[in-house]
């Protein structure tokens, strides 16, 4: 009784401190600054069906005592998030913070692309090294929820430094249905015919996968060709394929490359055409196929990515990135498809071709969820400092959880979303540890949902290499991509991190023991890091 009237009377005191800042920034700052810097405060969520509220109670303050430190154990400069105030800097967020928040997303574009530049010979650029892309890339076993929505898995174990531990936070939509359970689908296809797209494993992907995937569309999809270089055309407008599927294999089959790269006039008359080919009872949305180095025309993020904004919020047209090429612009078709409330994935190969275009566009039209944010509160009584890993670019400010204005992720059926955070406990914690909850709204209707899960501190009783191999798999991804930005201040490095052998070691025994193609591919991806950073 005592300690929860000590709670009580701390979070009253906190949330009238909390208060005046809030009339102080309101003073001194501007409307609507910095979506992404999390405001980060310790809050009880819960499964809620509709929106409004605040995010929580008041956070209680950290003892502030422990330090971020390398994988090697020495300590580092700089904090974590839930630190002490005053010693924050880059992505930790202030104390009092046991909240993080972020938006969904299902993004494989840059372990894919940095697969490829590892088979060419050479070591990513650490800036386009997403840990989270890495980690989404695989397969995980979550449980499945019945309808629309998302379950929630949260789970964790010990790493090899003290009270340190890796916590998973799993969300998954229900499995893809029958093809015919989904509704007709409108894609244009905007395609990048430049110049650089002539190099073998760019247009000549493209045209032979779109080809296949002609073929397996439905005779009520509608399909339309934009092409663009140093301009843009629209050579198919939005074609029904019922008897008309000869007439797009025409149009692919005369695609070819030619000068330099205006993506911004492929952007602008990409979705020109998608708004004029809209259909009301159909998933709209534009497939952009580029290696998005843009040379010629617009080539400002910013007014590009307005005009996907505008077709976004007046149409509900969502965008698809494929990136395609040794070099490719990575930073920008990201950006690109956050605005376009899409996702990006990467093609090098005849076999990932075949498999996004072919498979994973065809099965995943319909869309389950849209504005998919997710919010983990971490509770003060046992949780000492923690970090998200990666998500640089999908944080969103704790205020906004609940905010369904604010943009999250578009996630569809068959979809896992995982993301891990590094967590220190205090000394003996005992009991709950954090509650997530993932908030998102029905892509119909627009009505909010929620639902939550819980992480009690027994359930961090296991030692990593000691948990179900799925597990273990997302583990090894996210050490490889810390790997690779190792050197990088910018990133401070995960606890307890392997050496890239010790990682090839539990690659391969992982990639034996699941019998996974992408796991074995995976493990040969470490391998060549490994030798190239020796």
């Amino acid at each position: 009784m005592e300690r929860n009237r000590i709670r009580k009377l701390r979070s009253a005191l906190i949330a009238l401190t909390a208060a005046s800042g809030l009339l102080l920034t309101g003073c001194s700052g501007g409307v609507g600054e910095s979506s992404g810097d999390s405001g980060q405060g310790y809050g009880q969520t819960g499964k809620q069906d509709s929106g409004g509220g605040s995010g929580g109670y008041a956070p209680s303050v950290p003892d502030g005592s422990g330090e971020l430190q390398d994988g090697d154990g020495s300590a580092r400069e700089g904090t974590t998030e839930g630190a002490t105030e005053g010693e924050t800097e880059g992505e930790f967020a202030p104390s009092p913070d046991y909240l993080s928040t972020f938006a969904l997303d299902v993004d494989t574009a840059s372990y894919g692309y940095a697969r490829r530049t590892l088979a060419d010979g050479r070591l990513p650029d650490p800036s386009t090294v997403r840990p989270e892309e890495f980690v989404n890339s695989f397969r995980q076993d979550y449980e499945r929820p019945d309808g629309n929505g998302f379950s929630v898995t949260v789970d964790g174990a010990r790493t090899d430094r003290e009270d340190w531990s890796l916590v998973r936070v799993g969300l998954a939509t229900r499995p893809a249905g029958e093809e015919g359970e989904r509704p007709p689908a409108a894609l244009t296809f905007v395609i990048d015919i430049s110049g650089s797209m002539a190099e073998p494993g760019r247009l000549d992907l493209a045209k032979d996968s779109l080809g296949v995937m002609t073929d397996r569309l439905r005779d009520d999809d509608s399909v339309a060709i934009v092409t663009f270089s140093d301009e843009a055309e629209t050579v198919l407008p939005m074609t029904r394929l019922d008897d008309n599927r000869d007439q797009v294999h025409d149009a692919i089959d005369d695609l070819e490359p030619t000068e330099s790269t205006n993506l911004g006039a492929g952007v602008r008359t990409g979705y020109a055409t998608a708004v004029e080919g809209l259909r009301e009872d159909a998933t709209n949305r534009v497939v952009l196929v580029s290696d998005a180095l843009a040379n010629t025309g617009d080539t400002d993020a910013d007014s590009i990515l307005d005009r996907i904004s505008d077709a976004r919020r007046e149409h509900g047209i969502t965008l698809f990135g494929v990136g395609v090429g040794s070099d490719y612009g990575d930073a920008l078709m990201e950006q690109l498809a956050d605005k376009g409330d899409g996702h990006t994935t990467y093609v090098s190969n005849e076999t990932d071709a075949r498999k996004v275009f072919c498979e994973q566009l065809p099965r995943n039209i319909d869309l389950t969820a849209r504005d998919a944010k997710a919010q983990v509160a971490f509770d003060p009584e046992t949780v000492a400092e923690f970090r998200l890993i990666g998500y640089d670019n999908r944080r969103v400010a704790d205020d906004d959880f609940r905010d369904d204005s604010v943009d999250g992720g578009e996630v569809g059926p068959g979809h896992t979303v995982t993301a891990l955070y590094a967590v220190r406990t205090k000394q003996s914690a005992s009991g709950h540890l954090a509650t997530a909850t993932v908030r998102w709204q029905d892509p119909e209707t627009r009505e909010p949902h929620e639902e939550s899960g819980q992480l009690e501190s027994k359930r961090l009783n296991d030692t990593l290499w000691d948990t179900p191999s799925r597990f273990q798999v997302t583990a090894v991804a996210a050490y490889f991509a810390d790997a690779l930005r190792r050197g990088d201040d910018r990133w401070p490095t995960l606890p307890a991190a392997p050496t890239l052998g010790e990682l090839t070691e539990r690659a391969h025994d992982l990639a034996t023991t699941t019998e996974d193609k992408a796991v074995h591919q995976l493990a040969e991806a470490i391998d060549q890091a490994r030798r190239y950073k020796d």
